[in-house]
């Protein structure tokens, strides 16, 4: 079997302390049991020129890691990256900050990883890229030569051509994942979009339903829904619930029903419409104030970049007006919280709560939807409000779908979840539980990596939700 060599932006080197992501949880089964290299950037900002990329060995993995000197930072990772990919991927075009020194950064910090990635490969070694910060990298080792089997998978949406034509310079940027054998995603929306760029934009003819002709070879277009460890998180968050920081949390409620949403402070996770539909919820039906509250934990991420610090203003006013407006010297109706928790708190908030608001504008996926899920007891299980912009919307038809921007329908949805019958409750439960124990996270590496490696039989433009399963996911 050939090695793996997984590369990211961020390595997740186990140190015993770190919080293990999603990314980290799929990935490291895999190169445990094939061995290999996790090679990215190591977090840390240079003085002068970095030095040598740097290297831990542990249960047959070289995890290795380079710095970078603080220009590259600036225009690689704050500017491209999370300036105008990051947005643009995101369907937000009037976001996106484009400058020729970010773009230049963003190839040159690319031309850097590959150089010192190539020193520790191997021809025979199957390297799997992550996300929009290495789009070119497949490129750059062809054009040096190297014939690895290449693939790459993007954790965020991918909007249609008519939105990544608008990225200047995508004929660049985008079309430089021609030069991998593999091209996966989350959802059949996001991936249609990238083939319909294909087509369109590039110019390539199918070599069958999902690949494409280029050059001497062919690109395949493949769709691959990130899980979670839904068992093992239903055992958590089981055990957790009866912690003593959960118990803390709930016996601060007063018998309220406790509603909890839990994003990083980003402008697409749609914060500001939550709360207003929120405020619309406390407005509209009256006869639950005093009888909730909604526990809203956020993060704050990317401080630095000015639309972070917008949207951190934006919400820190909806907050202070939604409090001052329905809240009582007895009753908070909203808390506020920025400060990170483990998975296990979240587990057991997760289980405690009536309803799990998740509504992002564009999601890749949206893990804590499917946390909350995972979370739940069978027998008396709260109800999940997603927004069906959210890549998970797609296997978890039985939650309750908004329209983020619908603040009004929202309220609704609000309000339907919070009274709705156990009989409803439990039926929606066990439609959206199976559909992620189908897709759960041990599954994902070992499906792209059978197709990378050429020895799946599975189609990867395959329905991942099955016609079955989505008439249950419909009832009610």
């Amino acid at each position: 079997m050939s090695r793996l060599v997984v590369v990211s932006n961020r390595v997740g080197i186990p140190d015993g302390n770190a919080r293990a992501g999603g990314l980290e949880v799929a990935i490291r089964p895999a190169l445990k049991k094939r061995g290999g290299i996790w090679f990215g950037w190591s977090g840390k900002v240079a003085d002068g020129t970095p030095g040598p990329a740097k290297t831990v060995h542990q249960d047959k993995v070289d995890y290795v890691t380079v710095d970078l000197p603080q220009d590259d930072y600036d225009e690689f990772y704050n500017g491209f990256a999370n300036r105008v990919l990051w947005p643009i991927l995101h369907y937000r075009l009037d976001l996106a900050e484009f400058t020729r020194r970010d773009l230049s950064g963003y190839f040159r910090v690319n031309q850097f990883f590959v150089e010192n990635l190539e020193k520790f490969l191997r021809p025979d070694d199957v390297i799997w890229v992550h996300d929009y910060h290495l789009m070119p990298l497949a490129q750059m080792l062809r054009e040096r030569g190297h014939k690895n089997r290449l693939g790459f998978f993007l954790h965020i949406p991918c909007p249609p051509p008519e939105i990544l034509t608008g990225l200047p310079n995508h004929e660049r940027v985008v079309a430089g994942l021609c030069s991998y054998d593999l091209v996966g995603f989350q959802t059949e929306n996001d991936a249609n979009n990238f083939s319909r760029y294909l087509a369109n934009e590039v110019g390539l003819k199918r070599a069958g339903d999902s690949s494409f002709h280029y050059e001497d070879r062919s690109v395949t277009v493949g769709i691959f829904p990130v899980g979670v460890e839904t068992e093992a998180f239903s055992r958590m968050a089981a055990r957790a619930v009866g912690s003593q920081f959960v118990n803390k949390v709930m016996a601060s409620m007063s018998g309220r029903a406790l509603i909890i949403g839990v994003d990083r402070l980003d402008y697409s996770k749609g914060i500001p419409e939550r709360l207003n539909a929120f405020e619309r919820f406390l407005a509209n039906f009256a006869d639950w104030r005093g009888l909730v509250t909604y526990l809203q934990i956020t993060p704050r991420s990317r401080t630095d970049i000015r639309e972070y610090a917008d949207i951190g203003r934006l919400v820190g006013e909806a907050v202070g007006r939604i409090n001052g407006t329905f809240g009582e010297a007895s009753w908070t109706p909203l808390r506020y919280i920025n400060k990170a928790h483990s998975r296990t708190a979240l587990a057991g908030l997760y289980r405690s709560a009536r309803v799990g608001l998740v509504t992002p504008l564009r999601d890749g996926m949206n893990l804590v939807a499917k946390e909350y899920i995972a979370a739940q007891d069978a027998d008396d299980p709260g109800v999940l409000v997603l927004s069906r912009f959210a890549g998970a919307a797609r296997e978890c038809g039985a939650a309750l779908l908004v329209n983020p921007y619908d603040s009004e329908g929202v309220a609704i949805a609000i309000n339907r979840a919070l009274g709705m019958p156990v009989e409803e409750r439990r039926m929606r439960h066990q439609a959206n539980f199976a559909m992620l124990v189908k897709n759960d996270l041990s599954q994902w590496a070992e499906r792209f990596l059978g197709l990378l490696d050429g020895v799946s039989s599975t189609d990867p433009a395959a329905e991942m939700l099955d016609p079955p399963m989505r008439r249950i996911a419909r009832q009610g």
